[in-house]
Order: structure tokens, then C-alpha cells, then sequence
């Protein structure tokens, strides 16, 4: 990992711990996960919310006063709502998305959960997710949040990645390993 990269995810992580402790004695944690989730998506889907947390032509107050008006209009929790004011004003916004990946990981310990990433070939039905989430809570002893996204490129088959642990049954996958003990045989 970089330099640039660690301070940032430290910078990250102690604002998501700062306002999960918050939450907590406040016991406001379910609300504070739909925030995150609808803040999340808001990220993913608006350039201009990226533009606003990652450009340098705005000044301080600009982002704070913007990442307010946001926040206040999708009505997030107050403690979300200034724990990202105070952010703008130390021009740390850039940080939003490690901030919101973090605050999720504490979530999730909350709740005894576990995410797992699965990319498959195609869209997973809700039978063949809650499958998997059963086989891999079978394995960990833990709830499993299946965290599903499409990659046609695998070809066929899954990618299932918990913790630091994957396990690698894409068709894309076989043919590299094909590939590579044909070139060893020639």
C-alpha cells in the first residue's frame, strides 16, 4: 500500500470510529447503516457529488456548506451530517468512500456479520445469494451480507472473497491455469 494510500485510510478510519462511537450511545446504528447505504449510492450514481469531494477548485466553506445542503436533504443523521461538515473543513472529503467502507466493516462487527464480495458471470437470484450466504455462514460461523456484483468477463462460474480469504471457480480463472501449464509443456 502507498504512503498516500495508508494516511488515508487511517484518516478514514478514525472519523468512521469517532462517529460509530457516537451512534452507539446514541443507539442510532440501524439508521446510521441506511444512511450509509443511501450515501454510498449517492456517490456511486452523481459525478457531481465526486466532483465536490475530490476537486481542489472548491474552497473549504464551499464544501461544507454544499455537503450540508446534501445531507440535510436526504434528511442522514446529525452526527453523520457534522461528523462530514467537520471533514469539508479540514478538506478530508476526499476520504468519503474509505470513511463509508469503514463505517460498514464497524457495522457489520456490530451485528456479528461478515460481508462477503461474490462477482459471478451473471446477476444472482435471491435463491442462489442466500445459498451461498448459507454455505459460507456454514464455514465461518457468522451472518453473511453477500456483497454481489457482474463480471462477464469470468466467463461462468464464482468469485468468492471473505476477509483475505477467495476461492476461485471462474471459468476465466481454469483457462488461465490451462494456459499457463501448456506454456510449461512447450
Amino acid at each position: 500500500m502507498s504512503e498516500t494510500a495508508s494516511i488515508s485510510t487511517g484518516v478514514a478510519s478514525r472519523y468512521a470510529k469517532a462517529l460509530f462511537d457516537l451512534v452507539l450511545e446514541s443507539d442510532e446504528v440501524r439508521k446510521l447503516e441506511k444512511d450509509v447505504e443511501s450515501l454510498s449510492v449517492a456517490l456511486e450514481i452523481s459525478q457531481e457529488l465526486r466532483d465536490l469531494i475530490s476537486s481542489p477548485l472548491y474552497t473549504r466553506h464551499n464544501q461544507k456548506s454544499a455537503i450540508v445542503a446534501i445531507c440535510e436533504k436526504m434528511k442522514l443523521l446529525s452526527n453523520l451530517t457534522n461528523t462530514l461538515a467537520l471533514m469539508a473543513s479540514k478538506r478530508r472529503l476526499f476520504v468519503m468512500e474509505a470513511f463509508l467502507d469503514h463505517l460498514n466493516v464497524l457495522i457489520a462487527n456490530h451485528k456479528g456479520e461478515i460481508t462477503a464480495d461474490v462477482v459471478s458471470a451473471k446477476t444472482l437470484t435471491k435463491v442462489q445469494s442466500d445459498k451461498i450466504a448459507e454455505a459460507i455462514k456454514k464455514r465461518v460461523g457468522k451472518e453473511i451480507k453477500i456483497n454481489a456484483s457482474v463480471d462477464e468477463t469470468i466467463i461462468g462460474g464464482i468469485v468468492i472473497k471473505v476477509g483475505s480469504k477467495m476461492i476461485d471457480t471462474s471459468i476465466r480463472s481454469k483457462l488461465n491455469s490451462l494456459q499457463t501449464a501448456m506454456k510449461e509443456v512447450g
